[in-house]
């Protein structure tokens, strides 16, 4: 059961109004409906998803590309079976999830790469060929001090509401201490690997944090545990497919989807929400509302009120993604690709100044690798991913002028894929579509980064924005508690839900087992 029962809503809960079908939302529609409420969902688009949702463009030769336009590394499904398991639905009835292997193959600009396994024992295999024994012993080290993180975060960290820091005080706490969790990440991981190389596969995950590995706390490598230990998965039809599932299953057990339905304020009496407006002038009363908006956005454009707090946040960097429907088929790339350049933390000193990346890390995935049917017959997609600065520059430097430099930079990420690996891309590609941070601003993302507010130490734990504002508000997704990431989201809905109903007695979370 999750530890800490949390404040609660106050008053009548009969009738819940959750705002947004992203995963977040749809995570506590779930819980919601599971635990007998009304449930009504308002979501602007046409489908459900969020930042989850689904880009189909048409190709030239005939047939469809269909792109997961946000998250596409998906870890930890278990908490994915949960939100089924509240409808008393089974997940595999409703959602094909299947392994990707390997999880990620890490490029380097020595021309050499490694390809990352969860099984612990390939892994150490993989390892012993390209760095030797002693990283192999070293990796078996790491392995076993990130499920310990893992262990003791996820009950008493991670998996809870928490509504004020005496809430951390536990065993947990004290063993996370005992065991170096407060310490900076970087040396931490060093700690076990000294390979460079090694270092940078088992510590680049502090980017979906915000921060660098030099200034992330070891905590975080509670990530790199979640993909790189516990595994990786792609569903097949693509990441929107668990979304697409998670709808249907919630309307079979009565909630209600408003879709095309776009939400223009919450209507409050005092701190108590009454309504929601939607942008046509409709009213549509409520006993509480889950609010699954980018939270900064959310009080800004639902409450009309941003906290002090909230105004005050720092952004994780944002990124370029580029979706490319391509004739071209490269063997030699996997279904999730990372590449490293020759530079690493001046990487991250230029996204902190608010600059882009001179030498360039990026992830590319090939989502066809692992389901052709994503693409027309003998054609593949590629996401890639170049993180950048997000919108919100330090004090004296100005925000990129994505307007002007778009298409250059667009032709620099042509380039930077024709030298690393894939020739011949730009030629290839029939159709391309690109987001850049100005785009994810005006989808609704503060300061046009996707990954939300940064996991500093004083925006984490119960240093982050809450989840309850006022008498009936309650947040759900990636700028609340816990964080960042598909994980979190998810546990992020049912933390929503719990603030309305209370813990479930019958919640175990199979993620702990």
């Amino acid at each position: 059961m999750a530890l800490g029962r949390g404040r609660r809503v106050e008053g009548p809960t009969d009738h819940v109004v959750v705002v947004g079908a992203g995963l977040g939302g749809l995570s506590a529609a779930m819980r919601l409906a599971g635990a007998g409420r009304r449930v009504t969902v308002l979501e602007r688009e046409a489908t459900p998803g969020g930042r989850a949702a689904v880009r189909v463009l048409p190709s030239p030769a005939g047939g469809e590309y269909r792109f997961d336009p946000g998250p596409t590394v998906l870890t930890m499904p278990d908490l994915i079976a949960d939100c089924f398991d509240a409808l008393g639905e089974d997940l595999t009835d409703w959602v094909n999830l299947r392994p990707v292997e390997p999880l990620y193959r890490a490029n380097f600009a020595d021309g050499s790469h490694i390809d990352v396994h969860a099984d612990v024992d390939a892994m150490a295999a993989e390892i012993e060929k390209l760095c030797g024994a002693g990283e192999a012993a070293g990796f078996r080290q790491y392995v076993r001090f990130v499920s310990k993180l893992y262990r003791y975060e996820m009950r008493s960290f991670i998996d809870r509401n928490i509504d004020s820091p005496l809430d951390l005080v536990s065993t947990n706490l004290a063993r996370l201490v005992a065991i170096g969790g407060f310490r900076k990440l970087a040396p931490k991981v060093a700690q076990y690997l000294n390979d460079e190389r090694l270092q940078r596969v088992y510590s680049f995950q502090a980017m979906y944090a915000g921060l660098s590995p030099q200034d992330a706390l070891a905590l975080y490598a509670v990530i790199s545990y979640m993909d790189s230990v516990a595994g990786v998965y792609f569903p097949a039809g693509g990441m929107h497919a668990v979304p697409a599932a998670m709808a249907a299953a919630a309307a079979r057990h009565g909630v209600e989807f408003r879709y095309g339905t776009e939400v223009s304020g919450v209507e409050l009496k005092g701190r108590r929400a009454v309504a929601v407006r939607t942008a046509t002038g409709e009213r549509v009363p409520c006993d509480a509302v889950v609010l699954n908006p980018d939270l900064p956005v959310a009080y800004r454009d639902l409450l009309g009120r941003v906290p002090w707090r909230v105004r005050r946040l720092r952004y994780s960097p944002s990124c370029y993604l580029m979706l490319a429907g391509s004739r071209a088929d490269y063997p030699a790339a996997a279904h999730h690709n990372i590449h490293f350049g020759h530079a690493w933390d001046s990487v991250f000193d230029e996204l902190e100044r608010g600059r882009l990346m001179s030498d360039p890390s990026f992830l590319v995935t090939n989502p066809t690798r692992t389901d052709p049917r994503l693409a027309p017959g003998n054609r593949h997609i590629y996401y890639v991913l170049f993180p950048t600065p997000n919108l919100q520059p330090p004090r004296g430097s100005r925000p990129v002028d994505w307007d002007r430099i778009g298409p250059v930079y667009t032709q620099h990420v042509l380039d930077v894929l024709e030298e690393r690996g894939y020739p011949g891309f730009t030629g290839a590609a029939e159709v391309i579509d690109v987001t850049t941070p100005a785009d994810w601003a005006a989808r609704g993302m503060a300061a046009g980064a996707p990954f939300s507010a940064a996991h500093t130490f004083g925006q984490t734990g119960p240093f982050r924005p809450g989840n309850l504002w006022g008498e009936n508000v309650v947040f759900a997704g990636s700028g609340t508690q816990p964080g960042v990431g598909v994980p979190m989201v998810l546990l992020s809905g049912r933390l929503a839900a719990e603030r309305i109903t209370g813990p479930d007695p019958f919640y175990r979370s199979r993620a702990w087992v």
